[in-house]
């Protein structure tokens, strides 16, 4: 399945119909009367969040929507058939922004969540609802209320707990295929990852969602190699687990560059809990280890650890360290459920 994080579409809601303008003609009824019904409403475009969904690939192949208006009012007090609506069926974490690509109408967050994007019109009235104690025969009736037309993108983020950074070669698509039964492509060569992978991985009888996604380089910010297109998919992550190649010889300028695009990224990117890890351990000796992970350790000013994506070294010491930063945040979420007595 090919993988789209942006997309724009087009829709409309369905108009309203008309009003009718009849009368009651009927043998033996003396005062037939008006007896024109109401137009339909027209159908309306919602977005909802599915299950099973990672990709917005089906809005690349169908980017017009649009809902059926309303029927025409009918004689006999007969009201017109209701237009159907549309419902746009979207991964769970996508947000809906304006034609301005930067207005937030709506974020998707939970599965079954469902937004309206377009409100149908209303059904115009017959010449049934303009009777009066003055005006028996009244002959008139209203046009139905025109749909609504936007443009609209289509914008996923993908919900994972944890977030994977680090320089191309880092050795996070090693680490996500050993913690877990996700199976990115693992080659010798920068940028092997092309599109965010998602895994779930367990420990100590708990479970949460990592998220995997392409190597950044120094001024990623400004659009060198794939640029920050894919920062979007750790926003909502609770901590991020920034890997460093331990075989590099600039280990802590590696760090650094790293810590310097999050920073240009987002403010609050750069402000989220990290921890970071030292990767390819199996590949030192006892001493280049100790020398390296003192280097880092002093340019991030905190622990470090020493893991191995080949040999699993280290790996459910900084995944208890994850998951625990993940409970903590989780605590700290208010809670929006409202109060009932």
């Amino acid at each position: 399945m090919k993988f789209l994080d942006l997309c724009k579409v087009y829709i409309r809601s369905g108009g309203g119909g008309s009003g009718c303008v009849s009368f009651r003609r009927e043998k033996f009824i003396e005062f037939g009367g008006p007896d024109g019904g109401d137009g339909g409403n027209g159908g309306s475009v919602w977005a909802e969040a599915v299950d099973g969904l990672n990709t917005l690939i089906d809005f690349r192949y169908q980017q017009h929507f649009f809902a059926k208006s309303g029927q025409p009012g009918m004689g006999s007090q007969r009201t017109g058939k209701t237009g159907e609506d549309i419902i746009l069926k979207v991964p769970v974490g996508t947000e809906v922004l304006d034609e301005d690509e930067e207005t937030v109408i709506a974020d998707l967050t939970t599965v079954g969540q469902r937004v309206l994007l377009a409100k149908g019109g209303n059904g115009g009235w017959g010449n049934l609802q303009f009777k009066s104690s003055t005006n028996r025969a009244p002959a008139r009736a209203n046009s139905g209320q025109e749909g609504v037309e936007r443009t609209l993108w289509l914008r996923l983020k993908l919900i994972a707990d944890a977030g994977l950074v680090g320089l191309p070669n880092a050795g996070k698509s090693t680490f996500l295929a050993s913690v877990s039964n996700a199976r990115p492509k693992i080659a010798d060569y920068p940028f092997t990852t092309l599109v965010p992978n998602l895994g779930v991985v367990g420990i100590d009888g708990h479970e949460f969602v990592m998220a995997d996604i392409p190597g950044l380089i120094e001024g990623a910010s400004e659009g060198r190699g794939l640029g920050v297109q894919f920062l979007a998919h750790v926003e909502r992550c609770s901590v991020l687990l920034h890997l460093v190649d331990g075989t590099s010889s600039t280990i802590t300028k590696d760090y650094r560059t790293i810590v310097t695009e999050l920073e240009a990224y987002a403010e609050e990117l750069g402000d989220k809990p990290r921890i970071t890890a030292m990767t390819k351990i199996d590949a030192l000796d006892a001493k280049t280890i100790s020398t390296r992970r003192r280097a880092l350790e002093k340019a991030s000013g905190g622990p470090v650890f020493s893991i191995s994506g080949v040999s699993r070294q280290g790996l459910p010491e900084v995944l208890r360290a994850l998951y625990a930063q993940i409970e903590e945040d989780r605590i700290e979420e208010p809670d929006d459920t409202p109060w009932q007595p």
